[in-house]
């Protein structure tokens, strides 16, 4: 990193620039760092500005979109104090003709990337089996025709449902599905060429390929594929240039049948800034939700998980390596019964309660599980869906819940997504980061100023005003708080 030392003593101001690189790198990690500033940025720190330049806009729009926070946290923390960062075009950068050490690297890492990437199936033998398979899979009523759509894709060379969107909230089992829906092909039909990855993974191979000068080499790995199964596909929301070319890749793999497989935390109608084009390809084919999973399921999957532990052994007390204690169908049932809202939790409580046992030489019994569980159980959040919450805002503003993800600003579509994200973040169990992803690609300080507004006018009782379907309407921030709160619980 080459730094513009000005207006401080020398040796100081070098050192706190160099402090300020090395803080980036330990943010974003040393692979990001080596590839997106080790050559291709310039710091330089002048009256409480950390100026960043870059060589062109592209670098400029990249790094400032992916890591303007983790910049200014990390010039914040050096320095002591807030830190204000701005980014601009360094001529000297720009200017360079030749190969810098920045595309060297880039090259390697995009080299690597397309040799182990995403997996690619030869053979039914080879070692690209992925973790998850659906033998694993515990079918329930709230995942059933999810399922069933999956094993319609690997059972038929031409399934009916392509391409397969598959949705639901957090930890129940979308990625499960999506994986042990690969393995399931990579076994059935050797010769199938897939690939799986996430969208995240898709984006970032295509920049570097961009930048590497390699995109028709990215593009024939992509769009030479039987099966393209990606996780997470909301992660494009508001990246229309990667949308872009995502959507020339699903219409080269369409074009001549063969089948995509999407995941993503909601339905492609309720992803805020995701092209129109892209929505209605996704809904062409078979979109299906899975719920959060019923007692009866989340009974089996912890029957499951407790077996899959049983398989293996855990320390005891005196240290000796002893089977993992064995967990009575009581125990299932209570854990089953207090936490109910992904899959997730579940393991975690049963790992919780093996480990304990294991560690004390003792049998578990549902007296240990009260014990062992108690805070973890306490702080375990009713049952309420960020779904629910969604359309109970939505019908009460008068307005829809693709409304609250869209990227409209005017008073009405602002207010019922800032009362949806404070009652998400006070009923469920969800992060900032994760509630705005969710809510249209929002960023995680967007969520919390959201709250922050809400609480306010809710301490102040101020009015509120806002234009419904019937006309301007105008009410108490308490009154419509209470209100909605009261629906979502009903």
């Amino acid at each position: 990193m080459q730094s513009t030392i000005t207006d401080e003593p020398l040796r100081s101001t070098e050192t706190l620039v160099q402090d300020i690189s090395d803080a980036i790198a330990r943010e974003i990690g040393q692979q990001k760092f080596r590839i997106w500033f080790k050559n291709s940025a310039r710091l330089s720190l002048i009256d409480g500005y950390l100026k960043v330049g870059v060589p062109n806009l592209f670098i400029a729009n990249w790094v400032e979109s992916h890591f303007a926070r983790d910049i200014a946290r990390a010039a914040t923390a050096v320095a002591g104090r807030g830190v204000k960062v701005t980014f601009s075009i360094d001529p000297d950068l720009a200017g360079r003709q030749k190969r810098t050490e920045l595309d060297s690297q880039a090259g390697s890492v995009n080299a690597a990337a397309l040799r182990r990437g995403p997996k690619v199936a030869k053979s039914a033998a080879d070692g690209n089996a992925l973790r998850l398979t659906l033998e694993t899979f515990v079918v329930g009523a709230s995942n059933e025709l999810a399922f069933n759509a999956a094993r319609a894709v690997v059972n038929e060379e031409r399934s009916p449902f392509n391409p397969l969107f598959i949705h639901g909230g957090y930890g129940v089992g979308k990625t499960h599905l999506l994986q042990g829906l690969c393995n399931a092909v990579r076994l059935r039909r050797p010769q199938t060429q897939w690939l799986y990855l996430s969208a995240e993974e898709f984006s970032n191979q295509f920049v570097l390929a961009l930048k590497t000068k390699k995109l028709e080499a990215f593009r024939r790995r992509m769009r030479q594929t039987d099966l393209l199964a990606i996780d997470d596909i909301h992660f494009l929301a508001g990246k229309p240039s990667i949308q872009e070319e995502f959507l020339h890749t699903f219409n080269s793999i369409s074009l001549v049948a063969k089948q995509v497989v999407l995941v993503s935390d909601a339905h492609p109608k309720m992803i805020g800034e995701l092209s129109e084009k892209l929505v209605n390809r996704f809904v062409s084919g078979m979109v299906v939700k899975i719920d959060s999973p019923d007692l009866k399921t989340r009974m089996e999957i912890c029957r499951q998980y407790a077996d899959t532990i049983a398989a293996g052994t855990f320390g005891g007390r005196r240290g000796r390596s002893e089977p993992a204690p064995s967990v009575p169908d009581s125990v299932i049932k209570f854990i089953a019964e207090n936490l109910r809202s992904n899959v997730r939790e579940l393991e975690g409580a049963l790992l919780k309660l093996i480990a304990f046992a294991s560690l004390q030489d003792e049998k578990i019994t549902l007296a240990m599980a009260h014990e062992v569980l108690s805070e973890h159980l306490a702080r375990t959040d009713p049952i309420v869906h960020i779904s629910d919450i969604e359309s109970t805002v939505a019908t009460y503003f008068g307005i829809t819940p693709a409304n609250i993800h869209s990227a409209k600003k005017d008073r009405t579509v602002a207010l019922a997504r800032h009362f949806s994200m404070y009652l998400t973040r006070k009923h469920t169990r969800m992060s900032s980061s994760e509630i705005g992803r969710f809510m249209g690609g929002k960023n995680h300080a967007t969520v919390l100023l959201a709250c922050q507004k809400i609480e306010d006018l809710v301490q102040r009782n101020a009015e509120v005003n806002w234009t419904g379907p019937t006309g301007n309407r105008i009410a108490r921030a308490a009154a419509i708080l209470a209100q909605l709160e009261q629906s979502v619980a009903s």
